[in-house]
């Protein structure tokens, strides 16, 4: 949803609202008026990627699944082995 700055133009009282884009929000629940809130300009938020500059993701998966291999096939191996007992 998107968030909205609206300002009292009585107290001025300043809130920041989320709800949809055909929606308002006019009441002060400061001081208690109607009609009072008045939309402030807002500039957009933007989300920035981080970085990973040496390594892409899939090679961080590939080295972790290359890692954890021998311990897999050990507990494979051992599973295997293990009698259980059908109660």
């Amino acid at each position: 949803m998107p968030r909205y700055r609206y300002e009292c133009s009585i107290c001025g009282e300043e809130v920041l609202v989320f709800h949809g884009i055909k929606e308002t929000f006019t009441d002060c629940k400061k001081c208690v008026e109607t009609n009072t809130m008045k939309k402030l300009l807002s500039r957009p938020q933007t989300v920035k990627k981080q970085k990973n500059q040496d390594k892409k993701i899939g090679t961080i998966t590939k080295k972790y699944i290359e890692e954890n291999r021998e311990i897999l096939k050990q507990q494979k191996k051992e599973a295997k082995e293990k009698t259980y007992d059908p109660s």
